[in-house]
């Protein structure tokens, strides 16, 4: 596993963002874990989280012009990824936008740099692809063209069929999803601690149910 991928599991576990127990999900699923990126609530944690993805978005390789972030989680990602990029020597804009137009001043609906070129989509997960959905649309509109999708966590879980909702996404729009982490990365950091061994149990046999590849 990458350094980066391996400091951002425990800063995540540290933080709490990254829970072991057990979860509900959406989708009526008991999870043995629970990843909630809202709760990256102060600016230390807001700043480290957007080091890693401006690690994980370079380290991809990934083309791209500028950064969206959907509203509402998205718009804080987005701004921090951006000046983490630019810490890293790759200054890009960035954009996001309201979710309703505004009829007065710029107006509109997009807030930031103009909508340009190939544009990186930065989100905390995937789940049912709605604001991908919408920021796909709101992109095109805008006569930009959307390039990517970045993303916190990938679960490599079932939706309501055999693809996972990044797959779905990704096959849907087809846009490549990187993630900071994901499912892999998880089993492999708890699988070399001790500590962990219930817990990654737990994980294989959630994962051997509801799984993919």
């Amino acid at each position: 596993m990458q350094p980066f991928k391996e400091k951002f599991l425990k800063f995540a576990i540290d933080r709490k963002v990254l829970l072991f127990g057990e979860f509900k999900t959406k989708a009526g699923r008991l999870s043995p874990y629970f990843f909630n990126a809202g709760l990256f609530n102060d600016g230390d944690s807001l700043k480290k989280l957007g080091e890693f993805y401006a690690q994980a978005i370079l380290d991809s390789g990934l083309a791209f012009d500028g950064l969206f972030g959907p509203a509402y989680k998205g718009i804080p990602l987005a701004a921090t990824v951006a000046v983490a990029l630019a810490g890293l020597g790759r200054n890009v804009p960035y954009s996001y936008n309201r979710k309703e137009a505004k009829d007065h001043g710029e107006g509109g609906t997009i807030v930031g740099a103009p909508l340009q070129g190939r544009i990186l989509i930065v989100d905390d997960v995937i789940s049912a692809g709605t604001s991908v959905r919408e920021s796909v649309t709101l992109i095109k509109a805008a006569g930009a063209m959307p390039g990517a999708v970045a993303i916190a966590l990938d679960r490599m879980e079932r939706g309501t069929g055999t693809l996972s909702a990044v797959q779905e996404v990704s096959q849907q729009h087809g846009l490549p999803v990187l993630s900071i982490v994901n499912l892999n990365d998880l089993q492999e950091y708890l699988g070399g601690k001790p500590e962990w061994a219930d817990t990654c149990s737990a994980i294989t046999r959630y994962r051997q149910q509801y799984g993919t590849d």
